[in-house]
């Protein structure tokens, strides 16, 4: 086992956790290139020790972006622990326009870095769609949501919505989109139409001001 391999001292993970959680933070409030120091700063860490998890800028959104994806798509399975499938499919749109989001915020790091093969390219479609199929069939079993329906194709919506929206949109237009997409998905036993798609999941960010990522990744 290597010494990156090993795992880390607990102190040492809660270091690096507080790390990627305040730069996602960061990340997301459309600050691509907030100063490493302050992160560090924030985080109560040293900036010493941000190097030592991450000693790149590009290791450090790499490790926010596979921590996010791996949110979405494990998130698929808790909210259908919690909530009717058609509202957990409602609630996990919501977190995915999140993700898509943050992800234009990176957008011009992560190119980059997957232009030059310093940031592995992750099957990020492959995730999502695979995390909507989870959904689409719990909510065919119940008939909540149609059983037609190739998980791809909603894949292929949602980024519609996401990239017609990355420019001079509101976060209520998005989650009008939205609720548009879950009612078009609608089985016979479904009772109705959504009401507020938003209370279905977190709410929604603002308007992303940064040029839309390839859907392809």
């Amino acid at each position: 086992m290597t010494a990156s391999e090993r795992p880390l001292r607990a102190d040492a993970q809660r270091n690096r956790d507080r790390l990627v959680a305040v730069a996602t933070a960061a990340f997301a409030a459309d600050d691509a290139t907030v100063p490493l120091e302050d992160i560090a700063r924030q985080a109560g860490v040293g900036i010493g020790t941000l190097y030592r998890h991450f000693p790149t800028r590009e290791a450090l959104v790499e490790a926010v972006y596979a921590t996010e994806l791996d949110e979405i798509t494990r998130s698929a399975a808790v909210l259908l622990e919690q909530l009717p499938p058609d509202a957990a499919l409602r609630a996990w749109m919501n977190r995915y326009a999140q993700f898509a989001e943050l992800k234009r915020g990176l957008v011009d790091t992560l190119r980059a870095g997957w232009a030059a093969g310093r940031i592995a390219t992750p099957a990020t479609r492959e995730r999502i769609t695979a995390a909507i199929a989870t959904l689409l069939t719990a909510g065919a079993k119940t008939g909540v949501l149609r059983e037609d329906v190739d998980p791809d194709d909603i894949t292929a919506l949602l980024l519609g919505v996401f990239l017609s929206t990355a420019t001079n949109s509101s976060k209520d237009q998005t989650g009008r989109l939205l609720d548009l997409v879950l009612d078009s998905l609608r089985g016979a036993g479904s009772e109705g139409g959504s009401e507020g798609g938003s209370e279905s999941g977190s709410e929604l960010s603002g308007p992303a001001r940064s040029a839309p990522l390839s859907p392809g990744r």
